[in-house]
């Protein structure tokens, strides 16, 4: 169970949403390079970063911020938003990343993930946003009429790392995350799921803990590490603790 920490980039600077709203962003720090280097420091041990302008756009927008964080940290970094070609995705490889996350393309074109998958073996996540139980695209400015397993599904056996799977109605407003549909969307996938959206406390992570989320690769936190609501020294001993006691 990995607890991912999370720098959404805008403008080169690291900010949270609410509700993935541009227009609702708080600078938390300027220097994302910087908070890379913090959240190694405090433990993590992966970090997720998305480019926020990038999403909006359709193509990189935060690439020098990006390349600062690569250099500033060891740890093994996955980047999404604004990744839609597999020429987008081998040269974000190339400059240090360990997986990217495809979202919008994964609507799109399925076949292209489907081929990254084969060309990138064990480098591809999808990113699903729902928000009302419908996939989200282009930022999540759009709507389309897919359903989450369904498009889930169009990837079973593809070599897909991981789905991260962000309801947006939780976003960046502390509300804690939507475990019915994570799980269900765990249960009906082999592959492994992330969860996103509304992290708000150290009870999500004993949540995220219990035997019926096993198949969880983790969860991703931002702005409830951000201000503070969870300490990363008492959250990671937590996860540490669980595994230890596994048999």
């Amino acid at each position: 169970m990995i607890l991912f920490p999370a720098i959404d980039l805008k403008d080169g600077q690291c900010v949270r949403l609410k509700l993935g709203d541009m227009d609702q962003a708080t600078i938390y720090n300027p220097d994302p390079a910087a908070q890379a280097k913090a959240f190694e420091d405090q433990g993590f041990e992966w970090l997720h970063v998305v480019d926020l302008d990038g999403a909006f756009a359709g193509e990189s927008r935060n690439g020098f911020a990006i390349d600062s964080i690569l250099k500033a940290t060891r740890n093994p970094v996955q980047l999404g938003g604004g990744i839609r070609t597999l020429d987008h995705i081998e040269a974000w490889l190339s400059r240090g990343l360990t997986r990217v996350i495809l979202g919008t393309v994964a609507v799109r074109n399925p076949a292209l993930v489907i081929e990254a998958c084969e060309k990138f073996p064990g480098q591809i996540a999808v990113g699903i946003d729902a928000k009302g139980g419908k996939v989200a695209v282009e930022g999540w400015a759009e709507a389309s009429e897919l359903g989450v397993i369904e498009l889930a599904k169009k990837f079973e056996g593809a070599g897909v790392t991981a789905i991260i799977y962000t309801d947006i109605d939780r976003d960046g407003i502390l509300t804690g995350i939507n475990w019915e549909s994570t799980l269900q969307l765990a249960e009906g996938v082999s592959i492994p799921v992330i969860a996103s959206g509304g992290l708000a406390s150290l009870d999500d992570i004993h949540r995220m803990l219990k035997p019926d989320a096993a198949r969880l690769e983790g969860a991703i936190s931002g702005r409830a590490l951000y201000d503070g609501r969870i300490d990363p020294t008492e959250a990671l001993a937590v996860i540490r603790a669980a595994k230890e006691a596994r048999p």
